[in-house]
């Protein structure tokens, strides 16, 4: 039995102002970020660096996401639509946002923070990996609410029909309407994959279980962040099979070939050079912080 896509996007209103679910997405990513980094700075996996440094690196880091995501989206995904309007790069609330371009911003952001710190870039970012994954997975959830980046047709019984795009007269039909004719099965051919979740439950939880379980025990630099860049360029490469590309870039190659996996690509080599390099690099030991004196 296929679902019937009718999620209001706005979570709630505050006077005139309308929030939506993915930006409530986003703060629950960055929450979450927030309550297992003071964990691990409890744990010593940051050595020399209390929950005051950490706040400072996650609000950099913060920055990173947003700058970066919505530049990594312009400039990867929207190219020509910048170019006939260049102020369109600062209405984020029309949407688009890159993950590639939010890494990027992360990675400038801890950069600077640890060259301030005087902390190996690596050590930073393989304390930083664990954390990722719950933002990307409330993020492809906020994708999913809001009924968009959806998937390939599919004749499997947990399509979803997104009245975004159904054909006409379907998509000017009331909700009403469109809940009869979904109950009749005259909508089950318009079904697609649900690849939002496909991508909340690989880059959110598979990521974050193996990562969490992964850093659990000290090991080698690089070899976290290795396997951060290696399973999220493996998992996206692989869902944008049954994603449908970005309609305004299509298939780059041979029929199959989407930006987002070009875009991978070199994470998964990046990934597997990393975790090469570990073999042997220094093993950071945690410092648990000392207990604060009342």
């Amino acid at each position: 039995m296929t679902v019937l896509h009718q999620i209001d996007p706005i979570a709630f209103h505050i006077g005139p102002l309308s929030v939506h679910w993915y930006g409530v997405m986003y703060l629950l990513g960055f929450a979450t970020a927030w309550w297992l980094g003071r964990r691990r700075i409890r744990a010593g996996r940051l050595p020399g660096v209390d929950e005051q440094g950490f706040g400072d690196l996650l609000f950099y880091g913060m920055l990173g996401v947003v700058l970066g995501g919505r530049l990594g989206y312009v400039f990867f995904y929207a190219f020509d639509a910048l170019l006939e309007d260049p102020l369109m790069l600062f209405r984020v609330w029309e949407g688009g946002m890159s993950f590639h371009g939010g890494l990027i911003g992360v990675l400038v952001a801890a950069l600077w923070w640890s060259r301030r710190h005087r902390l190996h870039f690596f050590d930073v970012m393989d304390f930083v990996a664990p954390l990722v994954p719950p933002g990307l997975g409330f993020g492809r959830l906020g994708n999913y609410i809001g009924g968009e980046l959806w998937g390939k047709p599919t004749e499997a019984g947990w399509g979803v029909v997104f009245p975004g795009s159904l054909p006409q007269p379907f998509a000017s039909m009331p909700g009403e309407r469109l809940r009869e004719l979904h109950a009749s099965g005259s909508l089950d051919m318009f079904a697609r994959h649900p690849s939002q979740l496909y991508q909340a439950a690989l880059e959110g939880l598979v990521m974050f279980v193996v990562l969490w379980w992964f850093s659990s025990r000290p090991r080698p630099r690089y070899a976290v962040s290795g396997l951060f860049a290696l399973m999220y360029g493996c998992f996206r490469f692989l869902v944008e099979f049954v994603r449908v590309p970005d309609a305004q870039l299509g298939y780059l190659a041979f029929g199959w070939l989407t930006m987002g996996q070009v875009l991978s690509m070199p994470l998964i080599l990046v990934g597997v050079y990393w975790l090469w390099r570990s073999r042997r690099a220094p093993v950071l030991e945690p410092r648990p912080a000392a207990p604060v004196q009342e």
